[in-house]
C-alpha cells in the first residue's frame, strides 16, 4: 500500500477513537486513527486500508470541550471553518485530546518559526533593505 506524504511523518500516536456521526441519530462509531506530526488520519478499518478523512492540522483550531464521565473523556476538534467533530476515547494516562492538543502546538510552532525565517530571509534579500538597517544604526 502507497503512504502519503502526511503518513510518513513521524507517528505520535496510532489507536482507536470513538467519532459522533454526523447522522441524525448521531451514533458513535469506533474508527482506528493515526496522528502525525502533520495531520490526524482516521481509517474506517482497523487494517488502515480505507482512509475516510484527513484532518490537517493547519485546518484545526482547537481542541474543546474536554470532559470526563465514567470511563470515557469526551472532546471536540474545532476547524478553521468552525466545523465541530465530536470524540471520545477511554480515559487512558495519554488520551487523545492531550497528544493532539500538543501536536496542534507544535505544528503552530514550526509554522511560526518558518514563518519568520521566511519574513527575515525577504527582508535580507529585498533591495535597499541593507542601506536601510545601516541608516538607522547611531
Amino acid at each position: 500500500m502507497k503512504m502519503s506524504a502526511s503518513e510518513l511523518c513521524k507517528v505520535l500516536k496510532e489507536g482507536e477513537l470513538e467519532k459522533r456521526s454526523d447522522s441524525l441519530l448521531q451514533f458513535w462509531k469506533r474508527k482506528t486513527c493515526v496522528l502525525t506530526e502533520d495531520s490526524l488520519n482516521i481509517y474506517a478499518d482497523s487494517q488502515k486500508k480505507s482512509k475516510s478523512k484527513e484532518l490537517k492540522l493547519q485546518s484545526i483550531k482547537k481542541v474543546d470541550c474536554v470532559e470526563r464521565t465514567g470511563k470515557f473523556v469526551y472532546f471536540t476538534i474545532v476547524t478553521t471553518d468552525n466545523k465541530e467533530i465530536d470524540f471520545r476515547c477511554t480515559g487512558d494516562d495519554n488520551c487523545w485530546n492531550a497528544v493532539i492538543t500538543m501536536a496542534l502546538i507544535n505544528f503552530q510552532n514550526r509554522r511560526a518559526i518558518q514563518d519568520f525565517k521566511t519574513r527575515q530571509e525577504t527582508e535580507s534579500t529585498s533591495p535597499g533593505q541593507q542601506e536601510r538597517r545601516l541608516a538607522r544604526a547611531p
